[in-house]
Parts: structure tokens; C-alpha cells; sequence
């Protein structure tokens, strides 16, 4: 911990300034990227398609249409992961902005830790993007 009790980082997502189309960084450790998310245009429960940090395409994520339960797809269709937005009930839904997420890894994503913060910013990027208001 740094002087003021702080923990090092261990990952981020940073948001730069975007007019359509959100492009989300995910940074591990001492500010090491390790791959970007881009918002979709045009998607009916919302999603991102993953880049790796040589901008080749490695995924995506795609929203039902509800816009709660996401599924992780790697390059070849095939489900990695899902980020499942959990019901808290009424009173909390209408009046605070808090959302639980559960967020899984499956099969040969859970061992390649890239893949796992990868799929872990996920959740962030949907609350920050999709969820959060102002």
C-alpha cells in the first residue's frame, strides 16, 4: 500500500470522449493494456466487440433483449463468458442506481488471465455505459 493506505491497482477501464460509438480501454497493473472494447452502434440489448491490442478483433459481447444478460463470445462464435445483471427488487431498481452483477468464465477463457480481466471490465464497461445515468 502507497502512503495513503491505497492498495496497487490490479485493473481499470478508461472511458475517453467519444460522439456515437464508446471505446473503453482496460489497463492491468502499472498501466499495461491489454485490449479495448468498442460499443456497438446499432444492438437492441446493447454490446461491444472486443479488440486485442494489436486492434485485431477477438470477441464480443452481446446484450438480450432486455439489455440484462450478456454472453462473452470469443473470434469464433463460441460463449466464453456472461455478465448477468441480477434483480434487486423494486424499491432498489426505481430508486438508486446500484446493479449486482454475476459475472462467469467458462471452459479455456478461465485459465488465460488476459481473457479473464478481459471479460471481468466487461461488467464494468455495460454498468458504466449502458447502466449508469449522467
Amino acid at each position: 500500500p502507497d502512503e495513503q493506505g491505497q492498495g496497487e491497482s490490479v485493473m481499470s477501464i478508461e472511458r475517453g470522449f467519444t460522439f456515437l460509438r464508446s471505446k473503453i480501454r482496460v489497463v492491468v497493473g502499472q498501466g499495461r493494456e491489454i485490449g479495448y472494447f468498442k460499443s456497438k452502434l446499432f444492438t437492441i440489448g446493447g454490446g461491444f466487440v472486443i479488440y486485442d491490442t494489436a486492434d485485431k478483433k477477438v470477441g464480443e459481447i452481446k446484450g438480450d433483449w432486455k439489455g440484462w444478460n450478456f454472453n462473452v463470445l470469443d473470434e469464433h462464435g463460441s460463449v466464453i463468458g456472461m455478465v448477468a445483471k441480477q434483480w434487486a427488487g423494486l424499491g432498489k431498481e426505481l430508486f438508486t442506481s446500484a446493479d449486482t452483477y454475476v459475472i462467469s468464465v467458462t471452459g479455456e477463457a478461465a485459465k488465460n488471465e488476459a481473457v479473464r480481466s478481459l471479460i471481468l471490465a466487461a461488467g464494468i464497461a455495460i454498468d458504466t455505459v449502458y447502466k449508469e445515468k449522467g
